[in-house]
């Protein structure tokens, strides 16, 4: 399949980071299956493409949220997770019956209560939007 998202998610190593995107800022097609392991799901394009651009910046996969490393995705209350908060409260995940959609709708549990909620918006979105939110509102002075 075509390469839909990997340039997106590359660009935002400059526009956040004021550095050129480095091969190493992302993981290699060999490095990522073999993190993932024997997952016994496949990962939706666009998360796949996420972790080719990104998966070796800490920068961004530790910005104010913690993406998971490919080898720590786990499946979960029909959810394949990828996301959670500081504090544990909440992760984020795509429901297993949607993994085959090239760029799947997010939804969030809440983890005391074990509730899952859709985000309304699909992973590009989503993360597109959290990492403007984390870099010019929470974190203005990082663009100054």
């Amino acid at each position: 399949m075509a390469e839909m998202f990997l340039e997106k998610f590359r660009s935002l190593v400059p526009l956040y980071l004021e550095d050129e995107w480095q091969k190493e800022d992302g993981l290699t097609d060999a490095e990522l299956d073999e993190a993932l392991g024997t997952l016994p799901v496949q990962l939706p394009l666009v998360l796949r493409e996420f972790y080719l651009a990104l998966g070796g910046c800490e920068d961004l996969m530790e910005a104010y949220h913690y993406f998971f490393d490919p080898d720590e995705l786990e499946v979960e209350d029909g959810y394949l997770l990828f996301l959670e908060d500081e504090e544990e409260k909440y992760v984020w995940g795509f429901r297993l019956d949607q993994l085959e959609v090239p760029d799947p709708i997010v939804y969030r549990r809440q983890n005391a209560r074990g509730t899952w909620k859709s985000e309304e918006g699909t992973f590009s979105e989503y993360v597109l939007d959290m990492f403007t939110w984390v870099f010019n509102e929470l974190s203005p002075e990082l663009n100054n």
